[in-house]
């Protein structure tokens, strides 16, 4: 199952508010924001796998996805971007 990361009412960002211990049923209560890994989209969190998955060699995704290196190299620079935008916020 996938965590929801945005309001299905007004598409702001949710923050966990409760989290609970399987094993001994202690739960715990704040308002936290989500890891920065958990704000980007499935998609985007596939792209990071992919990337350490080919031991962090865009040529070697690209070749992958039957896509080109500038092509994936764009991608990359999205994903850069979006990041860096989630840190500054």
């Amino acid at each position: 199952m996938k965590i929801p990361i945005l309001c299905p009412s007004c598409d702001n960002s949710l923050n966990v508010s409760q989290m609970k211990c399987n094993h001994c049923d202690t739960t715990v209560n704040g308002n936290y924001d989500l890891p920065l890994y958990l704000q980007l989209s499935r998609e985007e969190q596939d792209f990071i796998l992919e990337f350490f998955l080919s031991s962090g060699s865009i040529k070697e995704m690209a070749k992958q996805a039957e896509l080109s290196y500038p092509t994936m190299r764009n991608k990359m620079d999205d994903l850069i971007q979006t990041i860096n935008n989630l840190k500054t916020n």
